[in-house]
């Protein structure tokens, strides 16, 4: 059967797109740092499970907008809307020039800079978790974060797909 180069260049292009290489090799990923343990310094605490050092029901009504906990000393940032990243775009390219890993603990920010600590906390249930900003977004209208699966997982919001955060920034 006769393909237009045309078509042949249009396919070539969306398996380019999907991350495909034509001769059905897949790249290796690169495994991400592991979970930082609670004795760790705070320098090197993404990934970490955080517990506050005050109640979740006090930190969700609180009007204070500065924290302490066991990792250091946090501002509220900002409220609103999580998301994650669809596991299709693991190994791909982000915005900072690394590769997304899902076990990683990263974000996407609009803002923020590239290497920024925010710590994450999940208004529905409490938890929390600390990621770095290694990329750009979410562009949806309301959503303020896009989080790594390993995070979102953290999290316990892989089911309902959008949870309501608050996002707090270390302050030095």
């Amino acid at each position: 059967m006769y393909t237009s180069p045309v078509l042949r260049l249009f396919v070539l292009l969306c398996w380019a797109m999907l991350g495909l290489h034509a001769h059905g090799q897949v790249r290796k990923h690169v495994p991400s740092t592991a979970v930082v343990s609670r004795k760790a310094s705070p320098a090197s605490s993404v990934g970490q499970k955080v517990t506050p050092s005050v109640p979740v029901a006090s930190l969700k009504d609180s009007t204070s907008t500065l924290v302490k906990t066991d990792s250091g000393q946090w501002r509220l940032y900002e409220k609103g809307d999580a998301t994650f990243y669809s596991h299709r775009t693991h190994g791909r390219l982000m915005a900072s020039g690394e590769r997304y890993d899902k076990n990683g603990y990263f974000c996407a920010h609009k803002k923020l800079p590239f290497g920024t600590k925010i710590r994450v906390v999940n208004k529905k249930n409490g938890k929390e978790v600390i990621v770095l900003v290694k990329d750009r977004g979410p562009f949806a209208k309301g959503r303020v974060i896009d989080l790594s699966n390993k995070a979102a997982e953290d999290l316990d919001m892989l089911r309902a797909g959008v949870a309501p955060v608050e996002l707090w920034i270390e302050e030095k």
